[in-house]
């Protein structure tokens, strides 16, 4: 994994809005229409190449394919993983929070929603509309995504060779995101998560072998403290979280920590995040993850103030943090001095050489929706470089 040895990285979370033939495509086969596989792959082949490419003009340095093929960053697994069975919308057995519900019961199923209900039953439907089927744990669990993975990777690794790029990542869901409430087959739910780890590792290592650094995405671990009534212990949060982190690191045994990194945040919606878990509440949980590299939400006003917290919490040797320093849930585009001015915070108590300029999180949840317009996301990538080139020339000209 590439560092800052002479200069800040830029990178950013992974997910880009997808264009318009895309889009269509993947919102017909979530609606259970009949989809050309070979249209879609071609589509998706072409859109990899031009979102390397912008991602290069813009001066991103560790670039992504935008998540181009996939529904969503957490519903991609529908089509890979075996044991899951599609369920009636209307079944009452299937969990409330699930994105196919009623807004009138899922409004219910986070404690913000219930304190900001006014502000979320006008926001949530035209924000996060219904995409796939529910569907529930019913048997064994097997990695069956091996032909669709093996089209990614290949038609992103022709996207880096035409635009020059050697460094760049994949993202992959943490088997703590998989199928909340969902598990109708295993004994136990933390046999459900470490049957969810032994199928994901199929793809953790594809992506490395592939030459390509893993990204694991696991918002869960701080958003998931809002979904839990009654609000549970910090203790029992936090005991739950473990087991989580266990079968995720499980799950990347084998696998060199210097092609890794983790993704955390709390949850991509633009609302009041009044509840938000404190990131000093779950760091170390965060810092046992098999990574060299952390992901955090740190733009948004919710989270801005943390970089404090490493004065106080030492960031292991050899890790390095990747702050988010543009935020995805606004569209005013951050000034560059902004920029520059989060990168030298983070600088001044990690070391300059242990901070990769980023994103909070990605900038579309999937083929339904995004979260900014394409060009304000383009525009906050160009403040992301231009940003970093101003710290560059203040951290190394000292």
């Amino acid at each position: 994994m590439k560092t800052s040895t002479d200069r800040i990285l830029t990178t950013h979370v992974g997910s880009i809005p997808r264009p318009d033939s895309i889009r269509e495509l993947l919102r017909a086969r979530l609606g259970g229409q009949a989809v050309d596989p070979e249209a879609l792959a071609a589509r998706v082949k072409d859109a990899v190449a031009d979102v390397v490419r912008k991602q290069v003009e813009c001066g991103i340095d560790v670039v992504s394919d935008g998540e181009m093929s996939k529904t969503s960053f957490i519903a991609y697994t529908d089509e890979r993983l075996t044991g899951f069975t599609s369920m009636r919308p209307d079944d009452p057995t299937v969990p409330a929070s699930n994105t196919s519900g009623s807004w009138a019961r899922r409004l219910d199923t986070r404690r913000e929603w219930r304190a900001f209900r006014e502000y979320y039953e006008g926001y949530l439907p035209a924000a996060m509309p219904p995409s796939a089927p529910p569907t529930v744990c019913t048997g064994p669990i097997a990695y069956k995504g091996e032909a669709l993975l093996r089209h990614d990777l290949e038609s992103f690794k022709a996207g880096l060779h035409a635009a020059g790029v050697t460094e760049a990542f994949v993202p992959a869901i943490a088997p703590g995101m998989v199928g909340r409430d969902q598990n109708r087959y295993y004994p136990t739910e933390e046999a459900y998560r470490f049957a969810l780890a032994e199928a994901l590792k199929i793809e953790y290592r594809a992506i490395v072998d592939a030459g390509l650094i893993l990204q694991i995405d696991d918002p869960g671990l701080g958003e998931t403290w809002d979904m839990i009534i009654p609000t549970p212990t910090l203790a029992e949060y936090r005991k739950m979280q473990a087991i989580n982190i266990e079968a995720l690191n499980h799950a990347l045994a084998g696998i060199p920590e210097d092609r890794v990194r983790y993704h955390l945040c709390w949850g991509s919606w633009q609302g009041p995040h009044e509840g938000d878990l404190p990131l000093k509440d779950i760091v170390d949980l965060m810092l046992s993850v098999k990574a060299q590299a952390y992901s955090v939400e740190a733009a948004t006003p919710r989270h801005s103030y943390e970089w404090r917290i490493w004065k106080d919490v030492e960031l292991p040797e050899g890790k390095i943090l990747i702050p988010g320093v543009i935020a995805h849930t606004t569209a005013v585009v951050e000034h560059p001095e902004t920029v520059a001015e989060r990168i030298m915070n983070f600088a001044s108590v990690v070391g300059r050489e242990r901070v990769i300029a980023g994103a909070d999180c990605g900038f579309a949840q999937g083929a339904l929706y995004q979260r900014q317009h394409p060009t304000v996301m383009w525009a906050k990538f160009r403040a992301l470089a231009q940003g970093a080139a101003l710290a560059s020339g203040r951290l190394w000209a000292r």
